[in-house]
């Protein structure tokens, strides 16, 4: 997180991880930014200038764990970010590194083996690391009493960082990972989109929730 000055909302960062950097965390990302645009918009016609400001100085990156330098998004990828209402145009792969964890107050990966690679990178990582499937399901699952307390992006991870202590886990791990679809059928790009549109989902409205209560309680 970095510090603003009074009155300006502290900005935020979430980082996406998959391996290439070319495929889901690119998806995820776009995926997220225009949600919370779409949220911010939506906050400036209703005339919260405030909420609408929260939302625009969140940072939404993301990274590959054996990622090139600057690689174009795969072209199935940017047909499925296209289709559900993103813009894949500018994107440029970007190895991930110890910087880039630290800089994020949010850490959300493809698979289970990704984040256990960024912990190994910044073992301090491991509160604020989830899969992408698993941060939604632990969103879902929240108890009140720990929701209401929600009024930021740190906040939020905190209070998903208590959910897995009494969320229960799945039956199958593989279910809070994402399958790469790199090199795979149109059909399977689709499925794979659609499981990341499903989770950025919950994530970006538990983003405008927590933006909208803290406007509640200011």
């Amino acid at each position: 997180m970095t510090t603003t000055g009074p009155g300006v909302p502290p900005a935020s960062t979430i980082l996406f991880v998959c391996t290439g950097n070319i495929c889901r965390s690119p998806l995820a990302e776009q995926l997220l930014r225009a949600r919370l645009t779409d949220a911010a918009t939506a906050a400036d016609a209703g005339r919260d200038s405030d909420a609408a400001t929260a939302l625009r100085s969140i940072t939404i990156r993301s990274a590959g764990t054996q990622a090139e330098h600057g690689a174009p998004m795969d072209h199935d990828a940017a047909t499925q970010s296209t289709r559900l209402g993103a813009d894949p145009s500018a994107h440029g792969s970007t190895p991930l590194t110890e910087a880039l964890v630290a800089s994020a107050d949010l850490v959300l990966t493809a698979e289970r083996s990704h984040r256990a690679a960024v912990v190994r990178m910044l073992p301090r990582a491991s509160r604020t690391t989830f899969t992408v499937r698993q941060a939604a399901r632990l969103i879902i699952g929240l108890e009140e009493r720990d929701r209401v307390r929600v009024t930021d992006l740190p906040t939020l991870v905190g209070a998903m960082a208590i959910a897995r202590s009494y969320v229960p886990p799945v039956a199958n791990e593989d279910a809070d990972d994402v399958q790469d679809p790199y090199r795979r059928s149109a059909e399977t790009h689709q499925r794979v989109a659609d499981e990341i549109a499903q989770a950025v989902d919950v994530i970006a409205d538990a983003v405008r929730s927590a933006v909208a209560r803290q406007g509640d309680r200011s």
